[in-house]
C-alpha cells in the first residue's frame, strides 16, 4: 500500500501556508530577520507541537508567523511546501493563506501574496505542480478587518481564485461574515469555509446557506446530522478532511475513530489533505498512509480521495479529466 499511495497522483485542497512553517526555516528566517523567538531550537519547537484543542495550535502559529516579514520569506516558505509535493506527487494544490496574520502586524499585503505567488509560479514552470491561492478571513476578528482585507486582496485578483474562513471556529459562527461573503462573490470570488470541525454540524449548514460556499474545509461533524449527511452526499458538496490535524487536535482521539472512511463509503466527495503540516505530524502522503493503516481500504477507495480532490478543486474540466485518467491508470 506504501508503494501504491506512493505513486498516487494526489490534489490537496485544504493546506494553509503558514501551517507549512518547519522549525528548521522558522530559525533560519528569525535569525536573518532579527526576530527573537521563544525557543532555543528546533527540537525545543517541535516538543512544544502537543496541542489539546484548536486554540492551543493557533497560539503557537501566530506565534510562528512572526518570522514572516519579507517576500523572500513569503517565497522560501511556499517553495519549500511546494518541494515536499514534489517528493508526495502531489500534482495540483489550492493553498490557503491568512493575510490578516500578517497586516495586522504591518506587513503589505503585496509582499504576502506576490511571494507566495512567485514560488507558485516557478512550481508550475519547474516542478510542473498547478495550483491556486485562496484567501482566508480570521473568523476571531471581526467583518470590517476582513472587508479591508478584500479590497486589499481586489488589485490582486488575477493572483487570488476564492475567499475561505478560518481560525477559531468556537464561537465565532458563519452568520458573522455573511456580508462580506456576498461582496466577495459579488467580485467574481470562489467561496469555501471551514466548518464542522470543532463547531456542530449546524455550522456547516449555515455556512453553505449563508456563506454560498462551494465546499467545506473540514466538515466532520456532518455526521452528527443524517439528512444534512445524505443532502452532501447527494449533492456531492466537497469536504476537505485533515485526517493527522483532527487526531492531533483531538477532534478524534485516535486514526481508527475517525470518520472519513464512512463518510466515503456513504458516497460524500471526502478528500485528504495536511492542513498545517509542519504542526500536525504530516504533509499528504503521511495522512493517505495514516488513514490506510488505520482502516482497511482498498487501492479503489484510496484512489478514491484522489478522484473526489480532482473533481472538487477549481482547475478547468478538461484537466480534471486528464488527471482522473492519470489516476485510474494507478489502479490497474
Amino acid at each position: 500500500m506504501d508503494s501504491f499511495i506512493q505513486n498516487l497522483p494526489k490534489v490537496e485542497l485544504h493546506l494553509h501556508i503558514e501551517g507549512t512553517l518547519e522549525p528548521e526555516l522558522m530559525f533560519k528566517l528569525a535569525k536573518r530577520n532579527h526576530v527573537s523567538i521563544p525557543f532555543e531550537s528546533p527540537q525545543e519547537v517541535r516538543d512544544a507541537y502537543q496541542f489539546h484543542n484548536l486554540q492551543s495550535f493557533l497560539d503557537i502559529y501566530y506565534q510562528g508567523a512572526e518570522v514572516l516579514i519579507h517576500e523572500q520569506d513569503f517565497y522560501d516558505l511556499t517553495w519549500a511546501y511546494l518541494l515536499k509535493c514534489q517528493q508526495d506527487k502531489v500534482v495540483h494544490t489550492e493553498i490557503f493563506f491568512d493575510p490578516q496574520t500578517h497586516t495586522e502586524r504591518g506587513i503589505a499585503f503585496e509582499t504576502v501574496v506576490n511571494g507566495i505567488s512567485k514560488a507558485l509560479k516557478q512550481a508550475e514552470q519547474e516542478l510542473g505542480i498547478s495550483s491556486q491561492l485562496i484567501m482566508c478571513f480570521l473568523r476571531h476578528l471581526d467583518e470590517s478587518s476582513a472587508f479591508e482585507t478584500l479590497q486589499q486582496a481586489l488589485p490582486f485578483k488575477d493572483k487570488i481564485i476564492a475567499v475561505g474562513l478560518d481560525s477559531s471556529e468556537q464561537g465565532n459562527p458563519p452568520e458573522k461574515f455573511k456580508h462580506v461573503f456576498q461582496e466577495a462573490i459579488e467580485h467574481g470570488f470562489l467561496t469555501v469555509a471551514h466548518a464542522g470541525e470543532e463547531g456542530s454540524a449546524q455550522n456547516i449548514i449555515d455556512a453553505l446557506e449563508m456563506l454560498s460556499i462551494t465546499r467545506i474545509d473540514h466538515g466532520v461533524r456532518c455526521a452528527d446530522n443524517e439528512e444534512l449527511v445524505e443532502q452532501l452526499a447527494a449533492k456531492r458538496t466537497p469536504l476537505t478532511i485533515c485526517p493527522l490535524s483532527n487526531t492531533k487536535l483531538k477532534v478524534f482521539d485516535t486514526m481508527q475513530e475517525h470518520n472519513i472512511v464512512d463518510l466515503l463509503r456513504k458516497g460524500l466527495c471526502v478528500t485528504i489533505n495536511s492542513d498545517d503540516p509542519a504542526y500536525f505530524g504530516g504533509y499528504m502522503n503521511d495522512n493517505f498512509k495514516a488513514v490506510a493503516d488505520a482502516h482497511s481500504l482498498s487501492k479503489q477507495e484510496l484512489a478514491q480521495f484522489s478522484i473526489n480532490a480532482i473533481e472538487a478543486s477549481f482547475i478547468a474540466p478538461y484537466v480534471k479529466e486528464d488527471l482522473i485518467a492519470q489516476v485510474r491508470q494507478c489502479i490497474h
